[in-house]
């Protein structure tokens, strides 16, 4: 009895806060309207044809043998990426969490490996890879002698994800290694075990359900990929390319939408597995922090092989990244290496890259706050408030994490030029900036979302009570006492959702029309017609831009962030 009087209560105080339910209405439309309803067209035209309901376009593409080939390559490029990028990535969190580095050099270069992808366009590496070892490489042209080598299909696409994504699985598994008890590994040692011994025996055992959790969220990544296998891919297809192609080269929607099902359909899937099942494990094997410091390793047997590999690692990665400034100056790459600033001149002469950064920077800069906000918004429902569509708001934001790119922009084309709203309050909305900013958003909102969850979740709830105590509403507690306390995490997201607005490829390149230039989509262009030195000009100045605000939101923490003021008071 009392547990329904108390139920009743705090429906009534829900009810009686205006904004708190218009809010939540409004994120429930958006969900539903940009996120729900496009994947639901691609369900209809891959269902409803002109005979009826039925599986005619899928027995259709299966009969393709293009699309079997593209489902067999998507596969095994995902499970090989998956398996390279969590091994490599465990490597690496391993030595920084366990091994004693001699350097601070190290150190920094850990940071950089581990920020570069983050601030770079998804497919620099695409770039760098063709310039090295293709067959006008420097490496295997100049130093190799190597004429005829073909950096293009399966390998090439593999090596570029793997590097592009294995920093995403060092970060995971530093974490899950700092947070082993020091003393379960080091009781083993003192029984008389190697250090092989304890690390196959009572290491890997308690950080298995995260190193699975690493693999899937880089399958996942690989096999949603668009950029690296059109541009590396040659004749190598891929799920999201075979799909690109089928809408924009054979101009079959059906047929194209009945591929992206498949596609999501497998992303699906194992997106539940990751997050409903092994982030679940690996958050239960690893409660809490360790218990004390670890000893480091200052055996050289050990601490001198692992640290040169790791070194030779990251410093190939640097060295690609360097490759795409040092393209943008020369004057042919792969014949005439005499620098030049002519590539950078014709960027903004001849191809109007003053549109495109204009352009590509005010999207991004009008998506991101709405993305921070929103997300801190979701987070904060989520975390702090109790009502009957809570799991629907928190499922829907993070399922366009799952979504690829490609599927999401199918969706879109179906949903708004050809959908419920080929007419109506919404038909002016396809081919405008406005789409553009609204799949940037949904793209990023899944990120910002997880980082303020895990904010909230630390700060008690009677900082917050005190002041509904006091008689505030919902958005006076959100804007003076919520926010300010996880202002780091707003920020965050802030410069998050702009550096993935700004370095997008795979949703907007089906959705971008003449009215809009966009950087990424210039650079994939002139990359695809083998102009590399316009390609890398243009990536070069982005990189620059991303760079900058990183270390910006950086600087902005440090002075301004809720550490700082903890650590004033």
């Amino acid at each position: 009895m009392a547990k329904n009087q108390s139920a009743s209560l705090d429906r009534k105080k829900f009810f009686a806060d205006p904004i708190m339910v218009t809010t939540i209405v409004v994120l429930i439309a958006f969900l539903t309207l940009f996120i729900l309803y496009p994947l639901a067209i691609l369900l209809v035209d891959s269902f409803v044809t002109d005979q009826g309901i039925g599986f005619s376009v899928f027995r259709r593409i299966m009969k393709m043998s293009n699309f079997r080939r593209a489902i067999t390559n998507t596969l095994k490029v995902g499970f090989l990426v998956g398996i390279a990028s969590a091994l490599i990535g465990l490597l690496f969190a391993y030595v920084e969490v366990y091994v004693k580095l001699k350097t601070r050099f190290m150190e920094g270069l850990f940071k950089v490996v581990s920020m570069l992808p983050v601030v770079s366009p998804p497919f620099v590496l695409s770039l760098s890879m063709i310039m090295l070892f293709g067959k006008a490489g420097i490496i295997t042209r100049f130093l190799l002698h190597i004429y005829d080598n073909n950096v293009y299909g399966f390998w090439g696409i593999a090596i570029v994800q793997t590097l592009t994504f294995f920093p995403v699985c060092y970060m995971m598994m530093r974490g899950l290694l700092k947070n082993i008890d020091p003393s379960l590994e080091e009781a083993a040692r003192d029984m008389g075990a190697t250090r092989w011994k304890v690390f196959m025996t009572v290491t890997l055992p308690l950080i298995l359900p995260g190193l699975g959790n690493a693999f899937l969220v880089t399958f996942i990544e690989s096999i949603a990929d668009f950029a690296n296998p059109m541009i590396i891919g040659g004749s190598y297809d891929t799920l999201a390319t075979t799909i690109y192609l089928q809408i924009t080269g054979a101009y079959d929607k059906e047929g194209a939408s009945a591929m992206a099902v498949v596609l999501l359909g497998i992303t699906l899937l194992m997106f539940i597995v990751q997050k409903y099942y092994l982030e679940a494990k690996s958050t239960a094997t690893l409660s809490g922090k360790a218990s004390r410091q670890r000893m480091l390793i200052e055996d050289r047997s050990v601490t001198i092989p692992l640290t040169i590999l790791c070194s030779l690692l990251a410093i190939f990665v640097v060295m690609m990244y360097i490759c795409v400034p040092f393209g943008a100056m020369f004057k042919t790459w792969g014949y005439d290496f005499h620098l030049t600033t002519k590539w950078f001149k014709q960027v903004f002469t001849k191809y109007k890259g003053l549109k495109a950064f204009k352009d590509s920077f005010v999207l991004s800069l009008v998506a991101s706050p709405i993305t921070a906000l929103l997300s801190m918004i979701i987070s904060y429902l989520v975390v702090k408030r109790k009502f009957k569509a809570k799991g629907f708001i928190e499922a829907v934001s993070m399922l366009a994490m799952a979504v690829p790119g490609t599927v999401l922009g199918i969706g879109y084309i179906r949903g708004f030029s050809a959908g419920v709203f080929r007419t109506g309050f919404l038909q002016g909305l396809y081919g405008t900036g406005a789409i553009l900013v609204i799949v940037f958003i949904v793209r990023s909102l899944p990120t910002g979302t997880r980082s303020g969850i895990s904010a909230l979740r630390q700060i008690d709830k009677s900082i917050e009570e005190s002041a509904y105590d006091m008689g505030a509403d919902s958005l006076t507690v959100f804007m003076t006492v919520t926010l300010p306390l996880i202002k780091d995490s707003f920020l965050s997201g802030l410069v998050t959702a702009f550096v993935r607005s700004i370095t997008a490829i795979s949703a907007i390149i089906l959705l971008v029309t003449p009215q809009y230039l966009l950087i990424t989509v210039q650079i994939n262009e002139f990359a695809e017609k083998g102009a590399y030195g316009i390609a890398c000009a243009f990536a070069s100045i982005l990189i620059i831009i991303t760079y900058s605000a990183v270390l910006l939101m950086n600087l902005v923490i440090k002075y301004f962030g809720t550490s700082r003021n903890y650590r004033e008071e």
